[in-house]
């Protein structure tokens, strides 16, 4: 071989080489820009559209000197996944609280949110009443004519990016209820939302 066919196939070599590297380093560029733009990871949120009074019993038990209290309070949540990807979440939680101490659970099946949708969830959290029973501000609350319990919701859950890249996404939700004794209705005031990537 002479000399002008080694530099031929030198030159070829290189240029194959740098054609190469040019669709690589494209490729990994395309991938950065999807990955910041279209397959960025947002953060689910989780709504409470209305807070109903599914069922109310207050009474006053006059031989055992105590108040007899049967609280059911139904949530209509709605999770919105703003992702081009699917959110899975597992085993979730609504809790109910009175006056700082939780006095009622209700438990959330596992499921799935397709890419930009959202999910309805209808929640019955049910007060455990002998946990209110020692409470001494409880009877003054009655005989107010209401009720003030805080709401919370925690969905735990994460976001698979083409299936490779997984995120961990946890989405909370809070509300202030107040249950009007002589109406039997709930009002939902005072709600924060908040997520956490």
């Amino acid at each position: 071989m002479n000399i002008n066919g080694k530099q031929w196939i030198r030159s070829r070599r290189r240029r194959c080489i740098l054609i190469s590297l040019a669709v690589f380093l494209f490729i990994v560029l395309l991938f950065v820009i999807l990955g910041v733009t279209v397959f960025r990871v947002r953060e689910a949120t989780t709504t409470v559209n209305s807070v109903k009074l599914g069922g109310f019993k207050a009474g006053f038990n006059l031989p055992n000197l105590g108040v007899d209290l049967n609280v059911t309070l139904d949530l209509d949540l709605t999770a919105h996944n703003p992702n081009h990807a699917s959110f899975r979440y597992g085993e979730s939680s609504a809790e109910l609280f009175y006056k700082g101490s939780q006095v009622g659970e209700a438990a959330i099946p596992p499921g799935q949110i397709n890419a930009g949708g959202s999910e309805r969830m209808n929640v019955s959290v049910t007060i455990f009443a002998g946990r209110l029973i020692g409470d001494s501000a409880l009877y003054s609350d009655v005989l107010s004519g209401s009720l003030v319990f805080q709401t919370t919701t925690r969905i735990p859950g994460r976001v698979s990016v083409l299936g490779i890249f997984k995120h961990h996404i946890v989405t909370y939700s809070s509300c202030d209820v107040t249950v009007n004794v002589s109406s039997r209705t709930a009002d939902n005031s005072n709600c924060r939302y908040r997520a956490k990537l």
